[in-house]
């Protein structure tokens, strides 16, 4: 029986390497996976699910207007999709997560969801939010602080490196604008 999963964590913990393989896993087998990513993260090209490691895999994209049932929906009756992989799922709004639940409960595909939890400071994306409340099985990817510790939050930093307490929930970058930290470092970083 299909479900749906949410694998989240801070940056940098192999979401997107995981899902990369993932799909290789799906294609080894003679399955046909199909992949999205957020049309807003071009950093590694567009239409491209990249990884720091060097992986990578085309994708199709989608943006806030996405009606994600009915685009699977189509790919699946030219070409049978035995999986959805989603790339930067933490971009889903409320309904797109609920079209995902569709795919699951009407078309009986598996999806798989990789995203981030929290932004910047410390609060679920909207997509984040539904998937921990929709997802039927929740796993969480770790990476670690400079401490050693489990980095479950992640700072935005300027130019200089220094920690940003403010601004627009979504600002695309890497390991120039975003370091994964500990709580307790998040709040060192922040003053709090």
């Amino acid at each position: 029986m299909a479900q749906m999963y949410f694998y989240y964590s801070a940056m940098n913990a192999g979401k997107s390497t995981t899902l990369l393989q993932s799909a290789f896993n799906y294609q080894e087998r003679g399955m046909t996976p199909v992949i999205f990513t957020a049309a807003l993260d071009d950093r590694y090209g567009v239409g491209k699910v990249s990884s720091r490691i060097g992986l990578q895999a085309e994708a199709h994209l989608f943006t806030g207007e996405s009606d994600l049932y009915h685009e699977i929906a189509r790919l699946n009756q030219a070409e049978k999709r035995h999986c959805v992989l989603v790339d930067e799922s933490q971009f889903l709004s409320k309904e797109q997560v609920y079209q995902l639940t569709e795919v699951v409960d009407k078309l009986g595909i598996p999806v798989l969801c990789y995203g981030l939890r929290t932004d910047f400071l410390g609060e679920l994306f909207e997509g984040s939010k539904y998937l921990l409340s929709w997802a039927d099985k929740l796993i969480e990817l770790k990476t670690i602080c400079h401490c050693g510790r489990k980095a479950n939050m992640v700072i935005r930093t300027d130019e200089h490196g220094n920690a940003i307490a403010e601004g627009d929930q979504v600002a695309i970058g890497g390991n120039d604008r975003y370091v994964s930290v500990c709580r307790q470092h998040y709040k060192e970083a922040l003053g709090k």
